[in-house]
C-alpha cells in the first residue's frame, strides 16, 4: 500500500511540474539558416567561356541558382561597342544572349555584366562578370587603366563614362560612338581590359543620353591632350572633366532654343516689387546690399532711391550699379558695425516693360551687423610656391563663399563669415583669380582644383587659425596606376 501511495504522490509533484514548466515556456519558431551571401556562380557556358574562332549568334550562361538581371542597362559594357546592342535575357537559371550586330573578324569582344546580374532570393551581384569570346585565333590581354577628376571640385564622379576612339578627327567624338568605354569607380579609376593594342584617343562623358556621343556642352566632358598608345609599359592618364559655358554651340550643331516667354498660366504681376539682400534688416558687413525688383525695369530713377541715416540725412561715399537687363541694383558701401540706415523708394522710382510702378513709396529700416559676429581668420600654407598662382576657394554648402588669391605663407582676415568651409586649392593659371572651364575644340584644359575633402570651422568672434598643407606639384595629367 505505501508503494502505491509513493507512486501517486511521485506522479501528481511530476504533473504539477509539466504544468508549470510548460507556462512559462517561450515557442520559438524553426529559423531558415544563414542569410544567402554568395552571388551566383557559373556553371557553364555554350560556347565556352574565351572561345576562338567564334561565329554564331547566341550564347547560354547557366548558374548555379535562379538569377534575374537588374537595370542591365545601366550597368552592362560590350566591347567592342556595337552598333546594335545584343538581346539579353535572364530565365531561371540561365543567361541568355542573342547577337544582333555583324561581328568583326579577328577581334576580342567582352560582355560586362557590372552590377546587374543578381540572385533572385538576395539580390547578390556578381560584380563585374565578364563573358569573353574572339573571332579570331587569339583573346586580346592588353589593358589601360587611370583616373578621371571634376575639373573645378577636384574630386571623383563615378556617374562619367571613359571611351576609346581610333578615328582620329576631333569631330569624331560628338559624330560616332567610341571602340571601347567603360565605367569609373567611386574613386574615379577606370580600367579596360582585353583591348586591342594600338593608339587610341580617351575621353570622359557624363553620358545622359546613353548616346556615347559628345552632343551637349553643359555635359560634363573630359578629354586628354595626346593620343595614347595601349601596349607594353602603358601611362596610367589623369583626365579632368569640366562643363563649357551653355551659350556656346557644339560645331555643325543647332543651337537649342531657349524658352523665355511665361506660360499662359503665369500670369503677370498686378504690380511692380522688389526685395533685397538683408538678413533680419541686418547688412553683411563684407558685402553689398542688392536691390531686386520681379520684373526687368524698362524705367529706373536713381535721383528717387534715397540712402540716408535715422533723421533720414543723406548717406555720401556710396555707389549703385545696375545689372545688365536692369532688374538687380547694388549698393556698394564701405558698412561700419552697428550702424543705422535707411533706403527709401519714391512711388515712380521705377517701371516695368508694360508701366507698372511700385504700388506705394516704402521705406527700408536696417542695420549693419557686429563684428563679433564674424570670425577672425589666419591661414597658413606649408610647401607654397608663388609661381603656381595659387587661389584659396572657400565653399560653404558647395557654393562659393569666397576666393582669396594668395601671395605669402600667411593669409589674414580681420572678418570672415563664421560656419563650416571645405577649403580647395585653385591653380590659376590665368590669374583672375577664379576657376575657367576648358574647350575641347580650341584644345584648352580646364583650370585644376585640388580638394582635401575636410571641413574648416570658423567660429564667430573668435581668433580662428588654420594650416594648410599644398601639394609639392600641381596635379599631373598621369598617375602611378
Amino acid at each position: 500500500m505505501k508503494k502505491v501511495f509513493c507512486a501517486v504522490v511521485i506522479i501528481l509533484l511530476l504533473y504539477k511540474l509539466l504544468v508549470f514548466t510548460s507556462g512559462c515556456a517561450q515557442i520559438i519558431p524553426p529559423t531558415g539558416g544563414p542569410r544567402d551571401s554568395l552571388p551566383p556562380v557559373m556553371l557553364g557556358a555554350v560556347p565556352k567561356d574565351s572561345t576562338l574562332n567564334f561565329t554564331g549568334n547566341k550564347i547560354t550562361l547557366t548558374f548555379d541558382e535562379y538569377i534575374q538581371l537588374d537595370r542591365p542597362e545601366e550597368q552592362l559594357v560590350i566591347s567592342p561597342v556595337p552598333k546594335v546592342s545584343p538581346l539579353i535575357e535572364a530565365r531561371l537559371k540561365e543567361v541568355t544572349i542573342r547577337i544582333k550586330d555583324t561581328l568583326e573578324e579577328n577581334t576580342t569582344y567582352s560582355i560586362n555584366f557590372g552590377k546587374s546580374l543578381k540572385d533572385i532570393n538576395e539580390g547578390n551581384p556578381a560584380k563585374q562578370f565578364t563573358y569573353l569570346f574572339s573571332t579570331g585565333t587569339y583573346i586580346d590581354s592588353s589593358t589601360l587603366s587611370g583616373k578621371v577628376i571634376v575639373a573645378e571640385t577636384g574630386r571623383p564622379d563615378s556617374t562619367l563614362i571613359v571611351m576609346l576612339h581610333r578615328n582620329f578627327d576631333d569631330s569624331v567624338v560628338s559624330k560616332e560612338k567610341p571602340r571601347y568605354f567603360t565605367r569609373l569607380d567611386s574613386a574615379g579609376r577606370f580600367i579596360f581590359n582585353n583591348i586591342a593594342p594600338g593608339r587610341y584617343n580617351i575621353f570622359a562623358l557624363k553620358d545622359q543620353g546613353g548616346q556615347k556621343m559628345y552632343m551637349r556642352n553643359s555635359d560634363l566632358f573630359a578629354f586628354y591632350d595626346s593620343m595614347v598608345t595601349v601596349g607594353d609599359n602603358n601611362i596610367h592618364p589623369v583626365l579632368y572633366a569640366f562643363a563649357e559655358e551653355p551659350e556656346e554651340q557644339r560645331p555643325g550643331g543647332k543651337r537649342q532654343a531657349v524658352a523665355t516667354s511665361k506660360t499662359a498660366a503665369a500670369k503677370k504681376e498686378k504690380k511692380l516689387s522688389y526685395s533685397t539682400s538683408l538678413e533680419t534688416n541686418q547688412q553683411d558687413l563684407l558685402g553689398d546690399l542688392t536691390l531686386t525688383f520681379s520684373e526687368p525695369l524698362q524705367f529706373f530713377d536713381s535721383t528717387k532711391l534715397h540712402f540716408t541715416d535715422t533723421l533720414f540725412q543723406p548717406v555720401s561715399g556710396y555707389s549703385l550699379e545696375a545689372d545688365s537687363v536692369n532688374k538687380s541694383f547694388t549698393l556698394t558701401y564701405p558698412w561700419k558695425e552697428e550702424q543705422d540706415f535707411r533706403l527709401v523708394l519714391e512711388k515712380d522710382i521705377a517701371k516695368d516693360s508694360s508701366g507698372t510702378e511700385l504700388a506705394k513709396a516704402d521705406t527700408v529700416r536696417f542695420k549693419t551687423k557686429k563684428n563679433s559676429d564674424y570670425g577672425r581668420l589666419k591661414i597658413r600654407l606649408q610647401n607654397l610656391d608663388t609661381a603656381q598662382h595659387i587661389v584659396l576657394v572657400f565653399y560653404k554648402a558647395d557654393k562659393i563663399e569666397k576666393s582669396q588669391p594668395v601671395t605669402g605663407r600667411e593669409v589674414n582676415f580681420t572678418l570672415f563669415h563664421s560656419g563650416d568651409y571645405e577649403i580647395r586649392i585653385l591653380y590659376d593659371r590665368n590669374s583672375n583669380s577664379k576657376w575657367d572651364t576648358g574647350n575641347y575644340w580650341q584644345k584648352v584644359q580646364p583650370e585644376k582644383i585640388v580638394s582635401d575633402g575636410k571641413k574648416y570651422t570658423v567660429r564667430p568672434n573668435w581668433d580662428n587659425e588654420i594650416t594648410i598643407e599644398l601639394p609639392v606639384q600641381p596635379p599631373g595629367d598621369v598617375t602611378g596606376g
